[in-house]
């Protein structure tokens, strides 16, 4: 990513796309108010407290599930390239469970040769089945997130409950602020978060999947944690 990346302004235009395209341009206006002082360059505080109104903003005046697709397509995506051996697999099979399983086998061997993470933390990682493939439960599957790739030693090594949220986030924009346990936005911001995850189904399955926030550091759980709701399937045994 080359140093002129500026990720503020580019998430801020993802918002303002996804906004354009549920509820029309007039809206973007009114959540967007104020966004051309945030940037990379940006005190944390003002970011956090920028978002923090722009969502309030938002959610006053859309519907709940506006919001949320509004905010899913504000996500992080993998790319299609890494995504392609999946969707094969499961064209080829017909079969979810053996997909699962090969994505949790590709996960353990990056978690172990690409972070290059000692042992014993790979082995909770496994153990507690964080990262991307999750648990299948029925029609949906339960997808529980590593702790951010930097700080993943000292997540597990932090007893003080604050800091170990601020070390889990993933978020590059509100992270460094959550060492204040004061400092909460609205849950409906962590749907950018799950996007992550339905980009993943939705390019596999080619169906659309509902996504359903569970747990989340920012309202003080140890972990974030999703549910993906699956469409129905023709599935071979």
């Amino acid at each position: 990513m080359s140093e002129s990346f500026d990720f503020d302004k580019y998430w801020i235009g993802k918002l303002a796309k996804g906004i354009a395209e549920e509820v029309g341009d007039k809206i973007v206006k009114k959540v967007l108010k104020r966004s051309e002082n945030i940037s990379q360059k940006s005190h944390r505080d003002d970011v956090f407290k920028w978002s923090d109104s722009s969502i309030r903003k938002l959610e006053s005046l859309t519907n709940d599930e506006e919001t949320k697709k509004i905010l899913l397509s504000c996500a992080c995506h993998q790319s299609p390239e890494a995504l392609q051996p999946y969707r094969d697999l499961y064209f080829e099979t017909e079969n979810i469970d053996l997909m699962i399983q090969k994505m949790q086998e590709d996960f353990e061997i990056f978690i172990k040769d690409a972070l290059k993470l000692d042992d014993k933390y790979v082995q909770e990682i496994i153990d507690r089945r964080m990262g991307f493939a999750g648990i299948r439960d029925g029609n949906k599957i339960i997808a529980t997130k590593i702790p951010k790739s930097a700080f993943i030693k000292e997540w597990f090594e932090e007893t003080d409950s604050t800091k170990k949220r601020a070390l889990f986030c993933h978020c590059p924009r509100i992270r460094d602020v959550l060492i204040d346990k004061e400092k909460i936005l609205p849950k409906s911001y962590c749907y950018c978060g799950g996007g992550y995850y339905q980009n993943i189904w939705e390019t596999i399955l080619q169906k659309s999947v509902d996504i359903e926030i569970l747990e989340t550091v920012m309202h003080g759980d140890e972990v974030c944690k999703y549910a993906i709701h699956l469409p129905e399937l023709n599935e071979k045994s």
